[in-house]
């Protein structure tokens, strides 16, 4: 986790197969992935990897999980992503937010919009 995430919560969608599996939250304590009640209950529910199985309980980790830090981009690919966005390759939820909209495979993330402030 970057020291950008000190005093903020961010958090985004993660769908499974353009349906909505579940939620991704990072926070000063870290992240925490939980599969969404009703995906849960659909008799087709399936786990978006493997090394997250559907259950109710949450998932919490220090550190990105890595089947969503594997999502990010790697070598000369996020070299241009960091150059292009002005984003700290050390900000793995900043870089989720921002390229895995459209990633290869059959999960994405999209982002929550900005809160407005006022």
């Amino acid at each position: 986790m970057s020291d950008t995430t000190q005093d903020r919560t961010r958090s985004c969608s993660v769908l499974f197969l353009g349906q909505a599996a579940g939620r991704l939250t990072e926070d000063r304590d870290g992240y925490r992935f939980s599969y969404n009640s009703d995906y849960l209950a659909r008799p087709d529910a399936a786990p978006i990897s493997v090394c997250l199985p559907l259950r109710k309980e949450v998932f919490f980790s220090r550190e990105l999980h890595p089947f969503f830090d594997g999502l990010l981009p790697k070598g000369w690919t996020l070299d241009i992503v960091v150059r292009n966005s002005g984003i700290d390759p050390r900000d793995r939820m900043g870089l989720l937010l921002a390229t895995c909209e459209d990633c290869v495979g059959a999960v994405s993330i999209l982002a929550d919009p900005p809160e407005e402030s006022g």
